[in-house]
């Protein structure tokens, strides 16, 4: 009997914020992975990323935690990004990892993500559809059902004091979005 594919998925949060929201859809869907037969989640700090500077590109080689980072890009089958939104956009954390992600040669090329949002108004969803924008040159192939943005200040409250998300419906449709994620990644990877 064939063992089952294990999908490798690398979850990228766009806040540095301890208590963040959307490190807290993340630690979520971690939990929710335990679930899934076949999913692996692995979370990726991108803190410790320097701000990009070609400068700091000696003889074709990147800093060392860039060059972890996009060694970890490489080894993810997909991806999850928790995108929250700054002035109807993405973060410039996740911009910049990307950016560094990106450079030649391009480590997210032809990978299956999908993309979860929290936050007020539109629940993060502007900074989805410029994040979709910039996968396009990415070679990135995104999900597109189901899509999940929550707002996280309107009652009931759908995280806790530590960013913990503890609203129950969420947490389903979270595990639907990591389903057709992983759904999408074996369909890619089959070519189908």
């Amino acid at each position: 009997m064939a063992a089952k594919p294990i999908i490798k998925v690398a979850a990228i949060c766009g806040s540095l914020r301890k208590a963040s929201y959307n490190g807290g859809l993340l630690r979520s869907a971690v939990e929710l992975s335990e679930s899934i037969d076949g999913v692996t989640i692995e979370y990726l700090d991108i803190a410790p990323l320097p701000m990009l500077n070609t400068d700091l590109e000696v003889d074709g080689k990147y800093p060392p935690v860039v060059e972890a980072f996009r060694q970890k890009i490489l080894q993810a089958d997909c991806f999850l990004f928790a995108s929250p939104e700054y002035n109807y956009s993405i973060t410039a954390p996740l911009k910049n990892a990307i950016d560094w992600a990106s450079r030649p040669p391009n480590v997210w090329a032809n990978k299956p993500a999908a993309v979860i949002s929290a936050g007020g108004g539109f629940g993060g969803g502007r900074s989805q559809y410029h994040l979709r924008q910039v996968g396009v040159f990415l070679d990135l192939h995104f999900i597109n059902k189901p899509e999940f943005v929550i707002n996280a200040f309107q009652p009931p409250a759908k995280f806790d004091s530590d960013g913990n998300l503890i609203d129950p419906e969420a947490k389903e449709r979270l595990k639907a979005v990591l389903l057709s994620l992983k759904e999408f990644t074996l369909r890619l990877q089959q070519g189908n």
